[in-house]
């Protein structure tokens, strides 16, 4: 009896799923120089870690190869590049000195990251796709490592020597991970529209902040950092009940 021959996939096809491990190689390499004292070189990485993260979703649904292997390689991985590498840089760069109270809001982050994507895996097996137009639940990892990192933007932006004040950052990191784990709804900007008139507008705008980023990159993330912690402010003012809360298949 002749075996089945095995199916066959093109490169395309593991694309998103390379994308995946890529992001997560990133991730691991930024707690590498983190080790080494190379700060910057490490928040570079975790950028693009979230940048990749950003893209093998939908890249795997353009290319219709979507698949339950690849969502939870993407969570497994989530959880290393927004959840243990930004505790394990932050403790690093300004936490060590506070000892047990700086591991102390080390581990409140992580673990919201932790459950942030639980709460995530359960929803997503369950999705309304009505909801899942009207963004997330609580703040996504990815957003969420991105404010955490926000004292070590200020510092850089500043360019200051020294961290900032250990207490202020262990804090802030706690917060963050509350956020993570809230349950109130933020935008997601997937699904924002503009008329066709106003394409040129937009993209020179795209322009615009890319330069920012190329010329002043501390200083553009911090005010990213700042705008998107206003809109999560007015999230958690306009918030109303929700007995049913979902969260979105790509609301890591």
């Amino acid at each position: 009896m002749m075996e089945p021959r095995p199916r066959r996939l093109s490169i395309l096809g593991v694309l998103p799923n390379m994308l995946t491990v890529g992001a997560l190689c990133a991730g691991v390499t930024a707690m590498r120089f983190a080790i080494e004292g190379h700060f910057r070189t490490a928040l570079l990485l975790i950028l693009l870690a979230a940048i990749m993260d950003g893209l093998d979703g939908r890249l795997a649904r353009l290319l219709r190869s979507e698949s339950q292997i690849g969502a939870e390689l993407d969570s497994l991985c989530d959880f290393v590049n927004f959840g243990v590498a930004p505790g394990l840089i932050l403790w690093i760069w300004a936490l060590q000195d506070m000892r047990a109270a700086g591991w102390i809001a080390v581990l409140v982050y992580v673990v919201s990251c932790l459950l942030r994507l639980a709460r995530f895996n359960i929803g997503n097996r369950s999705i309304d796709k009505a909801v899942e137009k009207s963004g997330f639940q609580g703040v996504p990892s990815p957003a969420g490592a991105l404010l955490a990192f926000l004292p070590m933007f200020a510092t850089f932006a500043m360019g200051r020597a020294e961290p900032l004040p250990d207490a202020l950052v262990a804090l802030w990191m706690a917060a963050v991970g509350g956020m993570m784990i809230g349950r109130f709804r933020t935008p997601s900007f997937k699904g924002v529209s503009f008329r066709a008139d106003m394409v040129r507008y937009v993209i020179v705008g795209f322009a615009a902040l890319l330069a920012a980023l190329l010329a002043y990159p501390w200083a553009t993330l911090v005010a990213l950092d700042l705008v998107y912690a206003l809109i999560v402010v007015a999230s958690l003012i306009r918030r109303s009940p929700d007995p049913k809360p979902k969260d979105r298949p790509d609301g890591t």
